[in-house]
């Protein structure tokens, strides 16, 4: 038993990635449309965007490419871990106003 204590206590000491390690991109939903409509990331690492409603009703952010779905309420704001993406562009579509809401990520 003792044993097992001190092999958890070192586990608890290591270092954990952390979610600020990820690079953070804005996204804002204004006017049932993405803004920007374009995101340039880096290539080959993990990112995370922060997607901020401003709209009075809810939108979906989806993305078939980044096998990603996420509904958020007016005002809210949520967030999107993708990736790492290769080299390429990924659209996304808000699925309640889909012809105005369009963008993609370009990962470079």
């Amino acid at each position: 038993m003792n044993k097992l204590f001190h092999i958890l206590s070192v586990l608890c000491l290591l270092p954990l990635p952390a979610m600020a390690d990820y690079p953070e991109f804005a996204l804002v939903i204004r006017d049932h449309r993405f803004e920007p409509a374009e995101i340039r990331v880096p290539a080959g690492q993990k990112i995370r965007l922060v997607v901020h409603n401003q709209d009075g009703s809810p939108e979906e952010f989806e993305s078939y490419e980044l096998k990603r779905e996420k509904i958020i309420p007016p005002g809210a704001k949520a967030q999107i871990f993708v990736g790492p993406l290769s080299p390429g562009r990924y659209p996304f579509f808000g699925d309640f106003h889909e012809k105005t809401a369009r963008g993609a990520i370009i990962a470079e």
